[in-house]
């Protein structure tokens, strides 16, 4: 039976690591989906073949609740929701290490090696950052908590001091076996997660959702370890090295350092920048949804640059409806995503690709950044400092050094927002007052809308 199981094991850890494949890309994202889907339906089984005694009727009711639960959640979640669904799925996995620690701690009778020690406790203490600092994104995600950063004086000490309070009692607990050092631990890591993210803007969450996952990642193979499992092992090690990786990669499009975001207190919210104000006011031209439809069922290539607010809207389906009926006129239609457009990472490719816009027309940054000179038309629609020329242009910007969709070298410029407030990291956009720009304003979805209308006609 041992045997069995190891192959099945390795079966399962085969089947996550073609998922994560599948999840690199759109296209592939339901086999992706699948794969994992059956990879973990073998690993749930093998466990419970090979189990001693297991409790069945427990153990299948949590997952009839959680699927019940999940099924739910997954039906309902609003587009705009999206975000910190994904923290607080992070968040229950940071619980499930830390849960799982305290069980092997307080099971009775078992003594741990010295080196299942250490792995208790790095798996507990990364659950436990996890498990909380996940509950603040989440928070911080969905306006409960408010999405400004809060900071005050002597906090990356604090941070400092609590790190090395947790080590001090995870060494206590590996010296004496105290069940209450472990606990103090797991108690200083729960307020270390609080304290490194309650520091980060909302502007800057899409990295930190994308860190926490890779946290989570690397508890699972934590208690992995402890369980002796090598399929949560290879599962979480997958999980938190790719989670790693697109979180640099996602630091480099906002032009952060993966450092700061480890040590928390990176990206505090912007104090430079808001928009002017009735005083200041600088001249900009609006249009109508009449003249924007005009102009771009005129154009040869129209670029969509899709932001947050087209989520809020939900016009995703009426966009593409128009870019549709643009495709029929013979005008080229593209989308272009920035690697941090939204609030989480992939949240427009998977706007998109509810509203079935066709995979080869959405095209990431650095594919189609060197298009835009040779571009007719560039449509902004809920985006803001993806597109924002300072980044490239203002060294005393917050921003700068950030890469942008380069939006402003087109040769029209149409921007679809409420009004001229500022984006979500509180800078003025100097595309808004650019001579090739015109203003429509308004809800995206009733705009869109307009704009399909006047295009039929």
């Amino acid at each position: 039976m041992q045997n069995i199981s190891a192959i099945l094991y390795l079966v399962a850890a085969v089947l996550f690591i073609l998922a994560l494949k599948g999840l690199s890309s759109p296209a592939s994202a339901r086999r992706g989906n699948l794969y994992g889907i059956v990879g973990m339906a073998i690993a749930v089984l093998t466990t419970l073949l090979i189990l001693d005694k297991p409790v069945l009727a427990l153990i299948a009711g949590a997952i009839a609740a959680g699927a019940v639960i999940g099924g739910w959640k997954a039906r309902t979640v609003e587009m705009t929701g999206m975000p910190e669904l994904v923290a607080a799925m992070h968040s229950l996995v940071g619980l499930s290490a830390v849960l799982i620690a305290v069980a092997a701690i307080f099971h009775a009778g078992v003594e741990h090696t010295p080196v299942q020690k250490v792995e208790l406790f790095i798996g507990a203490f990364i659950g436990a950052i996890t498990f909380t600092a996940s509950v603040v994104a989440y928070g911080k995600l969905s306006g409960r908590f408010g999405a400004k950063a809060v900071s005050f004086s002597g906090q990356h000490l604090l941070n400092l001091i609590l790190a090395l309070a947790m080590l001090g009692f995870g060494l206590a607990y590996f010296a004496t076996d105290s069940q209450a050092a472990f606990l103090a631990m797991l108690a200083v890591a729960l307020v270390l997660g609080v304290t490194l993210i309650i520091p980060i803007g909302g502007a800057d969450m899409p990295v930190v959702v994308s860190m926490l996952n890779s946290y989570s990642g690397w508890a699972a193979a934590g208690i992995g370890f402890t369980l002796n499992n090598p399929v949560l092992i290879i599962a979480g090690a997958c999980v938190g090295s790719s989670g790693a990786i697109l979180s640099y990669i996602m630091c480099k499009a906002m032009n952060r350092s993966i450092v700061s975001v480890l040590l928390g207190g990176f990206g505090a919210e912007v104090a430079a920048g808001p928009a002017p104000g009735p005083g200041e006011a600088k001249p900009y031209k609006a249009g109508s949804a009449e003249d924007a439809a005009f102009l771009m069922a005129n154009a040869d290539q129209v670029v969509i640059v899709p932001g947050y607010g087209l989520a809020v809207s939900r016009a995703q389906h009426a966009l593409q409806e128009f870019a549709e009926l643009l495709h029929e006129k013979g005008v080229s239609v593209r989308y272009a995503i920035h690697p941090v457009a939204g609030r989480m990472p992939g949240h427009m490719n998977v706007l998109l690709a509810e509203a079935e816009v066709p995979y080869e027309q959405v095209l990431e940054m650095e594919e189609i950044n060197a298009d835009f000179s040779t571009t007719d038309v560039v449509l902004v629609i809920g985006a803001n400092d993806v597109v924002n020329p300072a980044a490239q242009k203002d060294k005393a910007s917050p921003i700068y050094g950030m890469p942008i969709l380069e939006a402003h070298k087109a040769r029209n410029v149409i921007v679809v927002k409420r009004s001229m407030s500022a984006g979500y990291a509180g800078l003025d956009n100097e595309l808004f007052y650019m001579d090739k720009t015109m203003m429509v304003f308004g809800d995206a979805k009733k705009v869109v809308e307009d704009l399909l209308k006047n295009a039929v006609h």
